[in-house]
């Protein structure tokens, strides 16, 4: 196999020029952002990225997943320039341009579900879920919303309302928008009830019927269920195949609406274009953004026709839609359902096999999972008590970055693979082998300080 010359790195980063910007922006940058290491960016391209130091790191981020084309690729880069050369801006809630009908009207084709769909366009993942949250009000004439620890719907105060993943998130916060009622996630490698598969399908949604109908709300007040498919920030967790199936029969039930947040699922993450299509659900809200645009901001809330039925003044935004983005929308449309979406799974498979064989040799690892190149690994002190490896998990990252492989966690102790969705295997097979190498050294240092061998 011919060696990737790729990353490549001109001593240990950060480098002194990446310094001095990590000085200048601790003075004026806001602290709240959760930098992880310090990767001051230059330029990149395809599953590059290249600092202000002239180092090249191989990245497995894509932008917290919102360059599935990789960076720049030409066609998005085409579609942005030819559209600056037409008009930057004109608002799309005072008045018209084609390029938000196409977008529309191809996110109705695709979009889970028969007969006509609208779309209401905004700027990102949590201005999505805020619209999916007006439109469910408006439309049961409800007030009340289900949602699950581990969540993650954004950070405005409706979203964040929902948010259930870290409490820094929420620390300091409140009051938040009342009527929102918190549950378990379906899962079976980390269940609240101590069950296992399937029973633990069974528990986690009739706990909403017989606890949180019986004793917090009636189900009569409910207006949505709001759900991540697979959780993201929440540690890349997986529910049983059945869960899904079995939420949404709950929803059906009472009259409750079914949101489907795939800011991070969706556009094909996952090897579906959509994480809902993977348990056979047909939301009756799909929240998307993140790699609908190929890196722009752009927002996506869908709905049947019926469901988005408010009228003009209930909702709108001054930039959402924007015309470079919803141009760059189209071509990664394009892009994602002639090609790439075959490479995804292969590649996804390629890794979760590759990971799981690497468990059998160290001891940090803990379970494997995930879909498509939507991969988490986490990262364990002991496998029989799941005793999180949180202070191991920060120093793989920051190591990984130090040898020029940029990764992220997610959770409290899972390490989190998404990758370009357009990454071939000499990447993956690179990006591995530092992974590799720095879980060695750092179970060796584990093991040099009595921790436990798991």
């Amino acid at each position: 196999m011919k060696k990737n010359p790729f990353p490549k790195l001109k001593g240990i980063p950060p480098g002194p020029v990446a310094r001095r910007w990590v000085e200048r922006d601790e003075e004026v940058i806001s602290r709240s952002y959760t930098r992880i290491y310090p990767l001051v960016i230059e330029r990149a391209e395809g599953n590059l990225v290249f600092d202000v130091d002239g180092n090249c790191f191989l990245d497995f981020t894509s932008g917290v997943g919102t360059n599935p084309l990789g960076h720049c690729h030409p066609k998005v880069v085409e579609a942005i320039r030819q559209q600056t050369g037409k008009f930057i801006h004109l608002s799309g809630t005072d008045f018209y341009y084609p390029a938000q009908v196409r977008l529309a009207e191809r996110l109705a084709a695709v979009a889970p579900g028969s007969g006509p769909k609208r779309t209401f366009l905004s700027n990102s993942g949590t201005e999505a879920i805020e619209a999916a949250i007006k439109l469910a009000r408006h439309h049961t004439r409800r007030s009340h919303f289900i949602a699950f620890y581990g969540g993650f719907h954004g950070r405005t105060m409706g979203a964040l309302s929902l948010t259930a993943s870290k409490t820094v998130q929420r620390q300091f916060f409140g009051p938040f928008m009342p009527e929102v009622t918190h549950v378990p996630f379906g899962y079976c490698y980390r269940c609240p009830y101590n069950l296992k598969y399937p029973e633990c399908n069974i528990a986690c949604v009739d706990a909403i019927k017989d606890t949180v109908f019986r004793h917090v709300i009636s189900p009569e007040e409910v207006a949505a269920i709001v759900v991540e498919p697979i959780q993201g920030e929440g540690g890349y967790v997986v529910p049983p195949p059945e869960y899904h199936s079995r939420l949404h029969a709950l929803a059906k039930e009472y009259g409750i609406l079914y949101v489907a947040d795939e800011v991070q699922t969706g556009m094909g993450r996952t090897g579906k274009m959509f994480a809902s299509e993977h348990f056979g659900v047909v939301p009756d809200i799909l929240a998307l953004a993140k790699g609908i645009a190929s890196g722009m901001p752009l927002g996506a809330t869908v709905a049947p026709s019926k469901i988005m039925n408010w009228g003009p003044g209930a909702h709108a935004n001054t930039f959402g839609g924007h015309p470079i983005s919803c141009e760059t929308a189209l071509v990664t449309m394009d892009l994602l359902l002639n090609g790439v979406m075959s490479n995804v799974n292969m590649v996804g498979n390629y890794i979760q096999d590759r990971l799981q064989k690497m468990q059998k040799s160290h001891r940090l690892i803990g379970d494997v999972r995930g879909k498509g190149l939507m991969v988490g690994v986490e990262l364990v002190r002991d496998r029989e008590t799941k005793e999180m490896a949180i202070r191991e998990r920060s120093q793989v990252i920051q190591r990984c970055f130090q040898k020029g492989l940029l990764i992220l966690g997610c959770g409290q102790n899972v390490i989190r693979f998404m990758p370009p969705l357009v990454i071939g295997r000499q990447e993956v097979d690179t990006a591995l082998s530092i992974f590799e190498e720095v879980l060695t050294e750092v179970e060796k240092q584990g093991s040099g300080s009595g921790k436990k061998s798991g």
